[in-house]
């Protein structure tokens, strides 16, 4: 048999490429190379801007040429690193060769000492998965999830004030409206989304073992403790002043923890949905051309949630091991952080594809008010947590003598379908108040809703 030309393992680089395509800007060992060597050269343009360890300042034109290079960081700088990384076996290694080459060509070789000076390679690597983290977080990640968030305050304020029949361990409940439970993951989802920008991106850049010697054996008289922390800030990122040779991946396990609670949130709402719409709350929107199944031709299926599912639960899988595995390492270092760090666009990948899937199967829904009211209507018996808090009032407030309203309203309503007749029949014969009467005779299920459509204000403030 003859084998298949080369082919992606994984389907988000296959079948699911153009949906996460934009995380490896990022989150790929080419947007990593890049984002070192953008570390490298901001650390040689310091050193020079400040007149450090012999630097002299680089010419204005000089260094904005150095910057654009690194900024288009492209085809032939990935080319030439795998090359040079074939003699060095070390990826940081090269990337230094590569910024030192660059030097010579814009004629700047006798700053070439510069490059990589005092730094250990968690140095450059630690800044550098910081930056592309975070990008990739604010320009692919977030946007989609706002985006999702967006979608689901728009349709809880188109079903404000469309009744539902509540269901509480399956069964039907005091009913609610759709808004408002559209309106509950809303909420649940900018709670999480806030906590997420509060996540600090922390770097370190002190040196192999955290304790700046080097530096100080070069320079005794410099603060080097200030002149990381201006450095590291200056990239836009927070500063770490107490590590090991490693920056300690705390904010790595946060922020990927935080993400893997709002992925859950995000299946929860999937669930929700496919069980909606499996109930007929919702009807699915046809896809011109699809099909639902390959042998039955009447099917429209959830399969955008059903997508959602899965992915969610193979990011949080890698999420939740990234969270475990990354904040220990043995003593002042060791390689495990490495491998497990080069996962994280697969990790945000599946997270991304789940997005993807919700927001367009948010697309194809509409509620089905029909169902929503036939389902309501046949639900009277609900009215009976109403009569019985009636009845209890009733009786503190002297205007009745009923005893044990609960046990009555069970023996009327519990394991029963019942209809309008009998809970009219039931409440005009209560000895309550005419206006308690009243008020009761006048509910029905559709009306029983409470606050519902007030508290999706809630959401503005």
């Amino acid at each position: 048999m003859t084998p298949l030309p080369p082919q992606p393992i994984s389907p988000l680089d296959g079948r699911y490429r153009a949906a996460v395509a934009p995380l490896g800007d990022t989150l790929s060992e080419a947007g990593l190379n890049k984002a070192r060597v953008h570390v490298e050269v901001e650390w040689l343009a310091y050193l020079t801007e400040h007149s450090l360890l012999g630097g002299t300042p680089i010419a204005p034109e000089q260094l904005a040429a150095l910057r654009a290079w690194a900024a288009d960081f492209g085809q032939a700088e990935i080319d030439e690193l795998a090359e040079t990384e074939k003699t060095t076996q070390h990826d940081v290694k090269a990337v230094e060769y590569l910024v030192r080459a660059r030097l010579e060509t814009q004629g700047l070789s006798h700053l070439s000492e510069l490059t990589h000076v005092c730094c250990t390679s968690e140095d450059i690597n630690n800044l550098s998965y910081a930056l592309t983290v975070k990008q990739a977080v604010a320009d692919v990640w977030r946007p989609r999830f706002e985006a999702v968030i967006a979608e689901l305050a728009r349709q809880a304020e188109e079903y404000r004030e469309l009744p539902m029949m509540s269901r509480t361990h399956g069964q039907p409940a005091t009913p609610t409206t759709l808004g408002k439970e559209i309106a509950v993951f809303v909420y649940r989802l900018e709670r999480q989304l806030n906590q997420i920008d509060d996540i600090e991106y922390l770097g370190k850049f002190s040196g192999a073992t955290g304790t700046f010697a080097a530096h100080l054996a070069a320079d005794p008289d410099t603060d080097w403790a200030q002149v990381s922390q201006e450095f590291v800030e200056g990239l836009g990122l927070d500063w770490n002043p107490l590590t090991t040779q490693i920056e300690s991946h705390d904010w790595q396990a946060e922020l990927y923890t935080r993400i893997a609670h709002a992925n859950r949130i995000l299946h929860n709402l999937a669930t929700d949905i496919w069980s909606y719409i499996s109930i007929g709350y919702f009807r699915q929107i046809p896809v011109a051309g699809a099909t639902g199944s390959s042998t039955m031709p009447h099917k429209v299926n959830p399969i955008r949630f059903e997508n959602a599912e899965a992915n969610l639960e193979l990011s949080n899988a890698l999420l939740d091991s990234l969270a475990a595995t990354l904040v220990t390492s043995r003593w002042q270092r060791d390689l495990t952080d490495s491998s497990a760090q080069r996962n994280i666009g697969v990790a945000l990948g599946h997270s991304v594809l789940a997005l993807d899937n919700i927001l367009k199967g948010l697309g194809q829904i509409d509620a089905a008010p029909e169902a929503l009211a036939a389902d309501l209507d046949a639900n009277w018996e609900v009215l009976g947590e109403a009569i019985q808090t009636v009845i209890r009032a009733e009786v503190t407030a002297g205007r009745s003598t009923i005893s044990d309203p609960y046990a009555a309203l069970k023996e009327l309503t519990r394991g029963r379908r019942i209809g309008q007749a009998e809970l009219v029949e039931f409440v005009s014969g209560l000895e309550i108040g005419e206006a308690a009467k009243q008020r009761l005779l006048a509910l029905t299920p559709a009306t029983y809703i409470g606050d519902a459509t007030r508290l999706l204000d809630f959401l503005t403030r």
